[in-house]
């Protein structure tokens, strides 16, 4: 049944929704399509998007807002649901529908439905009931994995319809495989369809990482061949399963005891996510795959796991029911219960470890080359234009830090990175002048005003973006220096708390939270951290300074003419210390000398 609701009031169009399960579909006042989803109740699933009590994400709650259509197509099941939904997707891709891109094609192999079956690799999955293990993302091992059936078990290479007609018929010659031991010649009636098909059962099983019942199963048939004096066979046997248990040796990435499992976990950086997925049986993973997807609409690490668990459900045809992860999230089946777990310790943790290895690998990858392609600095400013909401590049920046012992020696520091790297020959050191005692707002609305009154003055250029090392007081002190210099709106002020890694901007109450991986937040941490570096080594200078000074002259015969000569001499207060007396006596006369050396004997300074 299909059903159109065209144009009148959303909640009109509520009451006569049914209580089946089908797929619906949102349009805006345009008609064009905003979102395709599926439910197993579609009155109580579409209902819920305009539930005032529920609390939606971002992307959900834009799309709600645009929504003046629905429609929907009732079906049998849920199943049947998510394969129309899927394919609706695939063929529409609405705006707000999230869209993964598969990382990479990967190989898979087949095993083709017909007589005989042949057992090959390929990029293609076709649905015509062929079975398809895999993707694998290394080449090299499906490629042993392959070596391994060719050299245990007679599969045929050739393309022939080996029907039992056109066997009988005597349509097709044994072929060179059949002539050096490879293939049985089951084209010719030499093989029986039954002992074939044995052989694909085992490979089946190696593919599917059931390997512990194959192997006893070989052990079995080695000792019985070996009982009736079959030497050779006993010995035949006796490779494959050396083979076999190589194979599982190199394959085995954990405890046997762990089975059916399937891994999904994501990881992003900035508007891209790589999610991975892995299926493990018997301790082995026997499929991986990797997804891509670009964020538009804010959408949350839920949201794309919980598709990316469609889309596996879609493609697989035998999907594990534990679901290990390393963000909880939800999703409800009508014909399938899974169990979403995020595992804290053990195999299964490291099983999600390995998982997650696999998203930063290729998230670090895409990242490079995307930088790669162009100025790595343009791609992080680029962000942090995002970011911040800027309408120019962040090209030049400047951060500011106070520092003071009890409003002793009371100093600022304002540091200069262009295109994202420092400028050291910018750098500029302050100090306090209208300030009394320790005031760290007061200083720093001091600093900021005397710093660009001058640029305005001198008529030099002024900064794209100003970072306040503080929260929002010392924001809101800075602000009032700009607003005094009519520089409000003309440049953006932020400022940063140390505690949470708060970004606050001015008027907006709410403080912003960058993704902790961001290279934004890396980028005004480093400003942060290096404004602060700055601002203690020249507060400790002074003060290591103004300590010998004070000393110093407080020695008989010695006064700030001494002072000022031992200090172009020597160069720092260090190897003033360490100079003899001959050495002192050479600058400033050997009485003066010996007040310095014995003082200094006395521990004075």
């Amino acid at each position: 049944m299909n059903s159109d609701l065209q144009r009148t009031p959303l909640n009109e169009q509520l009451k006569i929704i049914p209580e089946n399960p089908g797929v619906y579909r949102y349009f805006d006042f345009k008609g064009k399509l905003l979102y395709i989803g599926k439910a197993k109740n579609l009155k109580k699933r579409v209902s819920s998007y305009f539930s005032k009590s529920k609390g939606h994400s971002y992307r959900i709650s834009t799309m709600v807002s645009q929504v003046a259509e629905i429609k929907f197509t009732v079906v049998n099941s849920e199943k049947e649901a998510l394969i129309l939904e899927n394919n609706l997707i695939k063929e529409f891709q609405p705006k707000y529908n999230i869209l993964l891109k598969d990382g990479k094609t990967y190989p898979y192999i087949c095993i083709k439905r017909e007589r005989f079956p042949r057992v090959f690799p390929t990029r293609t999955r076709i649905k015509d009931g062929s079975e398809y293990f895999g993707p694998f993302t290394s080449v090299p091992t499906m490629k042993a994995f392959l070596e391994l059936v060719r050299q245990n078990y007679y599969i045929r290479t050739c393309n022939f319809n080996l029907s039992q007609s056109n066997i009988e018929a005597g349509k097709f010659k044994v072929c060179l495989e059949y002539q050096i031991g490879n293939c049985l010649g089951p084209c010719e009636g030499k093989q029986k369809e039954e002992d074939y098909n044995q052989d694909i059962d085992a490979i089946q099983k190696i593919l599917k990482g059931q390997l512990r019942p194959l192997l006893d199963q070989l052990h079995r048939e080695m000792r019985l061949e070996a009982q009736n004096l079959n030497f050779e066979k006993a010995e035949r046997l006796r490779v494959k399963i050396e083979r076999i248990s190589a194979y599982k040796r190199r394959n085995t990435i954990t405890s046997d005891s762990l089975t059916n499992l399937e891994i999904l976990t994501v990881d992003r950086l900035n508007d891209l996510a790589i999610l991975n997925h892995f299926k493990v049986v018997n301790g082995s993973i026997i499929s991986t795959h990797t997804f891509e997807f670009r964020a538009k609409h804010s959408e949350t690490d839920e949201e794309l796991l919980e598709a990316t668990l469609k889309k596996l459900l879609q493609d697989s045809q035998d999907f594990g029911s534990e679901i290990l992860t390393n963000i909880p999230f939800q999703l409800e089946h009508e014909e399938i219960e899974f169990q979403i777990k995020v595992p804290q310790r053990g195999e299964k943790k490291k099983l999600v470890d390995l998982s997650l290895k696999n998203c930063r690998t290729l998230l670090e990858e895409k990242v490079w080359k995307q930088n790669f392609r162009r100025d790595p600095a343009e791609a992080i400013t680029d962000q942090l234009q995002k970011d911040l909401g800027m309408e120019v590049l962040p090209r030049h920046i400047e951060c500011f830090d106070n520092s003071n012992i009890q409003g002793e020696y009371p100093v600022a520091s304002m540091v200069v990175f262009k295109n994202a790297k420092p400028s050291k020959k910018d750098y500029r050191h302050f100090k306090i002048k209208t300030v009394v005692g320790p005031d760290d707002f007061a200083s720093m609305e001091e600093i900021v005003y005397r710093r660009y009154k001058r640029l305005l003055d001198e008529k030099l250029p002024l900064p794209d973006l100003i970072v306040i090392d503080g929260g929002k007081g010392q924001l809101n002190s800075a602000a009032k220096s700009l607003r005094s210099l009519d520089l409000i709106g003309k440049i953006t002020i932020i400022g940063i708390a140390k505690k949470l890694e708060e970004i606050y901007k001015l008027n907006d109450p709410f403080p912003l939270h960058l993704d902790k991986r961001s290279t934004s937040l890396k980028l005004i941490q480093q400003l942060r951290n290096e404004a602060h570096r700055f601002a203690i080594t020249f507060h400790r200078d002074l003060r290591s300074k103004n300590t010998f000074k004070s000393k110093l002259t407080s020695i008989d015969g010695v006064g700030e003419g001494t002072r000022k000569k031992l200090l172009r001499h020597f160069r720092s207060v260090k190897k003033i210390k360490e100079a003899n007396l001959e050495e002192l006596s050479s600058v400033v006369g050997n009485s003066r000398a010996k007040a310095i050396i014995e003082a200094k004997e006395r521990g004075l300074f």
